[in-house]
């Protein structure tokens, strides 16, 4: 019942933030994308469009509805993280612990507040991280198979299943447990879980693996940002929380000591290669409850003395304090005015994930900013041509958020869908424009000059909380300078 309430309190925050903002850049894109199903996209596997499509199927495509899935993701990891601390031989206080643990991370706050791939990542990976404890602690081979499938829905959902899946055989391999990677029930789920994966991997050998060029454009570009490994472990240790270092620390030294080694090595295996690989934050976050379920076993043997139960009840609620003080700062639950004069008067500015200038908000901010209002300008722009030339006008998007936004609030002001060449929006090309009459979002004007005929500018549109690089000028250009399905390929953007 403790984690049940611990699960059901992070479920009614997740329902209640938001309600100052927008949409997240991401969630107009995942809602285009679940309007497009396919076994695969540029940049993400296709799970998340099959969420999306649910969701809107049976709630619609508003904000609450959209983000009911993620928030009850988060709630169901509380549940999971305390099931895997009974499973490491935890009774209630050690349950309650590490649920709340989760409940107060940061990191995790945010992740699981909006529609986005990394709300689901880590119900995969403890998932796994379950079943092999099981298999541990039973002997039972069959278990492998939901090993396998759990392995296989992870893929379908964020190719870094890879890592961790990679992470937990090998750390199996380096102990005694490794007899386990004998059974032939492992072979049959690895097989499960290739079968799962066989549909986005083929479509990512149909489309030349699109993902691996995003991934290397966006390391030749320098979007994110650079960290040396001391600062990537500090931002683990502030995404987790400050005060639940002691938890997680404790849980990797005492796997490493007992009998589920092979989950410290995991552990260890999948930051090296994170770290290796791409170096963000948050790309670890899904590895963290299991440190967190195996720390608060060890925390509940130290603290089993009655007389240390007051130590307990302190710790828990200096966490909760620290918590309370560490979420709006990743979880928008302040109205923006307050939230800057609350990290200003808390000196707690969230640390950036990527090489972009800011404005008043942080980017997981700001970019929930500015997308209504920038399809409301785009339609005055519209409806200011004849009706004749309308019928013939395209509207090009040059980044995923603002064809997303005209995809999302478009039908409202009865735009036609955008075009655009960001990630997936390249592959489902022109849609039929021809280049003729274009309204286009952003882009530099000499450049656009020299493939049309006519380009002159219409509006000049930025929220005032929006990221600086959404404060665009609109164009509207004429005669494309040749066919648009021959000029196609040159708007490719995967980055």
């Amino acid at each position: 019942m403790l984690v049940a309430g611990i699960a059901a309190i992070k479920l009614i925050l997740h329902l209640y933030a938001g309600r100052y903002y927008g949409y997240f850049v991401d969630e107009l894109y995942n809602v285009a994308l679940a309007r497009h199903l396919a076994w695969g996209y540029v940049d993400v596997a296709p799970m998340i469009a099959l969420i999306g499509r649910v969701e809107i199927a049976l709630f619609g495509t508003s904000l609450s509805a959209i983000r009911l899935a993620p928030a009850l993701a988060g709630a169901g990891l509380v549940l999971l993280t305390g099931v895997i601390a009974r499973e490491l031989g935890g009774r209630r206080f050690a349950q309650g612990l590490a649920a709340l643990c989760v409940l107060l991370a940061p990191g995790i706050l945010a992740l699981d507040h909006f529609l986005n791939v990394n709300a689901f990542e880590p119900l995969c990976w403890m998932g796994c991280a379950l079943i092999l404890i099981r298999i541990v602690n039973t002997g039972n081979e069959k278990l492998w198979l939901w090993f396998g499938l759990l392995a296989g829905l992870g893929l379908e959902n964020k190719h870094s299943m890879l890592i961790f899946g990679f992470a937990l055989v090998a750390g199996l391999a380096l102990t005694p447990q490794r007899k386990h990677l004998l059974s032939r029930w492992l072979v049959l789920g690895g097989l499960l879980a290739f079968l799962l994966f066989l549909p986005n991997l083929l479509w990512n050998f149909q489309n030349h693996f699109p993902f691996l060029e995003l991934q290397e454009n966006i390391r030749r570009d320098g979007r994110n940002v650079s960290l040396s490994v001391g600062s990537f472990f500090g931002q683990e240790t502030l995404a987790m929380l400050p005060l639940s270092a002691p938890i997680w620390i404790a849980g990797l030294w005492g796997l490493v000591r007992g009998r589920y080694r092979a989950l410290a090595f995991a552990w260890g295996i999948a930051a090296a290669l994170i770290f290796a690989m791409n170096p963000r934050v948050y790309y670890l976050f899904p590895a963290f409850p299991m440190l967190f379920a195996a720390g608060s076993v060890q925390f509940e043997g130290w603290l089993a003395r009655p007389r240390l139960a007051w130590v307990k009840a302190a710790y828990c609620t200096l966490m909760v304090l620290m918590g309370a003080l560490l979420a709006p700062t990743m979880l928008p639950i302040l109205p923006p005015e307050t939230y800057i004069r609350y990290v200003a008067a808390a000196h707690l500015q969230p640390p950036p994930i990527e090489n972009a200038r800011l404005g008043p908000l942080p980017q997981l901010f700001a970019d929930q900013f500015g997308w209504e209002d920038m399809a409301a300008a785009v339609a005055r722009v519209y409806y200011s041509l004849p009706a004749d030339i309308r019928a013939r006008t395209a509207i090009f998007g040059q980044n995923y958020g603002q064809a997303g936004a005209i995809d999302l609030f478009g039908p409202k002001y009865g735009l036609p869908p955008a075009i655009s060449g960001h990630q997936n929006y390249f592959l489902w090309g022109p849609r039929g424009a021809t280049g003729e009459s274009m309204i286009v979002m952003a882009g530099n004007r000499q450049d656009l000059e020299s493939k049309f005929d006519s380009v002159r500018v219409v509006a000049h549109i930025g929220h005032p909380y929006a990221m600086p690089y959404e404060h665009i000028y609109i164009f509207y250009c004429q005669g494309l300078k040749g066919p648009l399905a021959d000029a196609w390929p040159k708007v490719k953007n995967w980055h």
